[in-house]
Formats: structure tokens, sequence, C-alpha cells
């Protein structure tokens, strides 16, 4: 299944809750000459209809898996009770959203990581400093709070169907003697419960007594998995039963990381430092074999995956992206076989996905659906004097062309694909400094935009909205709820120390 669609953040020891985007700017810089070819070429690329969507989540979901999610549209308005074709999302009578609560920022010491936000049908659930909050979903009223033994590190996008998700977290809390707590605490949270459901650490099976650390974790089905440099390991979800513990090879290999979802797959590493070899493989989620492996070419240090059905992933081949986003082309996989079906050049001047550089389950800014890779295109010029646009665009992932007809953003604004809502994608549209922003449900075939959310123009609210970097940010859209969410927290500015800085804040329509 496609990576689920929340806004998961890509940096997480940088403050995603910045200071001001202008709307329809920012995005990479290039030199006059270099903006100059850019537009060139991405005029080149709307003639033909380019244009690229990644979706985070295929359809409804998998057997076992709750999107954590919801969906939105864009051109026009909706009535009373309106259905988007392909999706579950119904434009809400009246688009017009208003400020459902806010969630004011932690005051901390540091930079603390406040990573995971989810949905179920009562509650929106953050985590926050050392702790994990329940809010209801429409009035922000706290409804549970439990707290953890130190701070969060890392949490999966998926959520089961009886709402329960996975963390990882740290072992205590920083002291003088230890600053730095290692992140080898796995746990799985009921949501629905508001508590902890379980937790435990794990040693290696080839090394030493020190529990094992984690970059990040996953959920497909009944099991969670957990990866990182000293391997991966996977336990049940209901009770935290181990299925396997982390090891290395005598070949030196080892799981690096794991991607969730409707199927479980990992990248395997191999080789050395200097040259480090890499392996696709889809998974049996119960026992960890191997059902297929794809060996990704030589030049590749890190890969990450989009979605797990269909099997996507993406790389920096040779480091030749140049812009740190860690994609210069996807690769789609069958997973029964191993085989390659298509590789997919993506060019890093032209599109604007965006994949963490080390973790193997972190991309943003892309969907996967209708056996498609959506993706959006780099910020350019629009036909205005002043801001840029950009466009969502398609590839078919048999045949990796680029197919025609584009979603496009508009002047001033800037879309963002969020999640998948069936056959639709859910999409977010940055606006400029004089509006709020708004949630759009794109037709996957059609690319028709239709509007679910308005966000309002007042300018207060809009610093507030304006203020979250929604390429790393937390964003969840479900029923006419629209939620955005920090994934680390700071101390407060010495220039603007009065200025109020959120959390969380989050919408709603009537």
């Amino acid at each position: 299944m496609p990576q689920q669609p929340y806004g998961y953040p890509t940096q997480p020891m940088q403050p995603q809750y910045g200071g001001p985007q202008p709307g329809g700017s920012g995005g990479k810089k290039f030199s006059t000459q270099m903006q100059i070819i850019v537009a060139a070429a991405v005029a080149v690329v709307l003639i033909i209809g380019a244009g690229v969507i990644y979706s985070t989540t295929s359809g409804d979901g998998g057997k076992d898996e709750a999107s954590s999610s919801g969906s939105t549209g864009g051109e026009g308005k909706g009535g009373e009770g309106s259905g988007l074709a392909g999706g579950s999302e119904k434009v809400p009578a009246n688009t017009k959203s208003k400020v459902a609560f806010q969630v004011p920022q932690p005051v901390v010491k540091d930079i603390v990581t406040v990573q995971g936000s989810w949905l179920t049908d009562k509650a929106y659930v953050k985590s926050g400093i050392n702790e994990i909050n329940g809010y209801d979903r429409d009035k922000g009223t706290k409804l549970w709070s439990f707290p953890l033994p130190g701070e969060m590190c890392t949490a999966s996008r998926h959520v089961s169907k009886d709402y329960k998700t996975a963390i990882v977290f740290q072992e205590t809390k920083p002291t003088k003697e230890n600053k730095y707590p290692a992140c080898n605490q796995v746990g799985v949270i009921d949501l629905a419960a508001g508590k902890l459901l379980w937790s435990k650490s794990v040693t290696s099976a080839t090394g030493g007594d020190r529990p094992v650390s984690f970059d990040e974790v996953t959920l497909s089905g009944t099991t969670v998995a957990a990866g990182g440099t000293s391997g991966g390991a996977a336990f049940k979800l209901a009770d935290g039963a181990e299925l396997w513990k982390p090891k290395t090879g005598a070949d030196g290999c080892y799981d690096r990381g794991y991607a969730g979802g409707e199927a479980l797959a990992v990248v395997r590493k191999c080789g050395t430092y200097d040259s480090p070899q890499l392996t696709v493989q889809a998974l049996n989620p119960t026992t960890g074999a191997p059902l297929s492996s794809y060996q990704m070419p030589a030049g590749v240090e890190y890969a990450h995956i989009v979605s797990t059905k269909p099997l996507v992933v993406a790389a920096d081949v040779g480091d030749t992206a140049g812009d740190g986003s860690g994609i210069s082309d996807f690769f789609s996989i069958d997973a029964a076989t191993g085989k390659l079906k298509v590789r997919i050049p993506a060019d890093a001047e032209k599109y604007a996905g965006d994949c963490d550089s080390t973790e193997v389950e972190k991309c943003q800014n892309m969907a996967v659906g209708n056996n498609r890779l959506y993706l959006p295109t780099e910020r350019h010029d629009g036909t205005s004097e002043y801001g840029d646009t950009n466009e969502v665009v398609a590839f078919d992932l048999d045949t990796g062309k680029l197919l025609g007809g584009r979603a496009d953003a508009g002047d001033r604004h800037i879309l963002t694909p969020l999640r998948m809502d069936g056959t639709s994608i859910i999409a977010y549209k940055e606006a400029p400094y004089d509006k709020g922003g708004q949630v759009v449900s794109i037709d996957g075939e059609t690319f028709k935009q239709t509007t679910l959310m308005e966000n309002p123009d007042d300018e207060a609210i809009r610093k507030a909205e304006k203020r979250f970097n929604i390429g790393s940010a937390e964003l969840l859209y479900s029923e006419g709820q629209f939620y955005m969410a920090a994934t680390s927290v700071h101390k407060p500015s010495t220039v603007t120390p009065d200025e109020k800085v959120y959390l969380v804040v989050a919408y709603g329509t009537d």
C-alpha cells in the first residue's frame, strides 16, 4: 500500500514550524540563468501535458489498515451530500472553514521531536513532550493523555482498523550524564482507548546484550517492524511478541528499514560503507521470509519505498539529483517476481517529490494510485507578475510514460499531494500571502479539481497557517476537518518572543 499521507516529516532535527512562507514562493533556489532554463523546461513539460503526483495511499487501504487521514478536493463548490467520484470524501455544504481549535507549542529549552499524529472516529491524536494526547476531533477538548518514559523518536503513519499504531521512543529522559538517550523502545498505542498497549526493547541476534536503536517503525496487517543501522526486528501488533530479531548475516547484510501498509517490504543493505549494495524485498509479514527480491543498481546509497502495493521505490542514483531530494529515479517493481517493470527518471529540476536522506519510508509530496505515480512539478513562474505556481502530473507504473493531463495550481498557488482517496488525490493548495490555503480533491483520470475546504483570509489565522513548513509538517484531512501539526518544537525566538506559535492548528467546515 502506498505510504499513508499525512505530511510526515523528513528532517526531525529541524524546526518544522518555522518562519512565515509567502504563498507561491520559496522552494529551490537557482541563478537567473538557471531559472530561465528551468522555466523553459517546465513550459515544455506542460505543453506535452506533463505532471507528476505521488499518492501516499492507494484505494481505501489494506484489509488490516485504516487510513490516518481523509481526502480533499479542488475547483468549484459542492452541495450538501455531494460525493466525489472514486473517493469516500464528500464536499461540505459550505467549504468555508473556521478554526476548530489550536494547541499552543510547549515551551522547551532545545529542539524536541514530536513526530506522530493520527485520526480515529472520535479523536485527533498528537505526540507532545514525552507524552501522547488525544483531542476531540471537533472541539479540541483533551480526551486523554498518557506519559512516555522519554522523547518520541519516530512514529508509523499507518493505523490498523481497530485504531492501533506503532512508535519508537527513548528509554529515558536526558540527564547530564546521558544527554542523548537511545531510541530503543518500540511500542504500540491504542488510539481508541488512549493508552500504551505495550513497549519493549530487543537485542541483536548477532551482537551483544545492549538494546538495539531504531530509526523508523512501520505497520502492516498485524506486524510491527522497526529498522535501523543495527538491523530490523518485528513484533506482533496485539501483544509485542517477537517475530524476528536484528541480525547481520554471514555476508554482512542486514535489514536497513521497512515500509508497511497493505504489504510489507524491506531495504536490505550489503557491501561496504563506501560501496553499498541495496536489495528491495517483498516480505511475508509473519515470518519475514522474502517473497521476491530486486537488486538496486550500483551507485545507490539509500533507497526509499514510496508504496508497497504496488511496489514503488525512489532513489538518487549516483548522487545525480543534486538538490537534496533523494530522488533521481523511481523504480516500479513487480512484487510477485522481483522483476523491474520500469525505471522512471524524475529530473529534480522539474519535479518536487522528496524523500528523507537516509530513511526507508519517509517520502512526501507524492502519491500512488490507479497504477500511477502522481508528482508535483517544481515551483515556477506563473502568468501573473508576482508569485509562483506548479502542477500535478502522473506517470504510468507499467510503461513509465508521462501521461497527458495535469492539475494546475493556478497563479500564486502551489499544489502538494497528500494522499489518495479511492481514485482521487487529496492535495493541499498553498495560497498567496493574503489568502488562506485550500484542500482539494483531484480526479485521478481527468485531473479536475474539487474544493473541499477554503481556510480563512483573516490575518492572524493566515499567519498561523503559513508558519507550518508544508514539506515537513503533518497534514491530515478527513470529513471536512483539516489538521496541521509540527513535528518538532524549539525554544522561543529571541527576536519575536511574544509571537504565538502553535503545535497544532485544526480547521473545520459546517
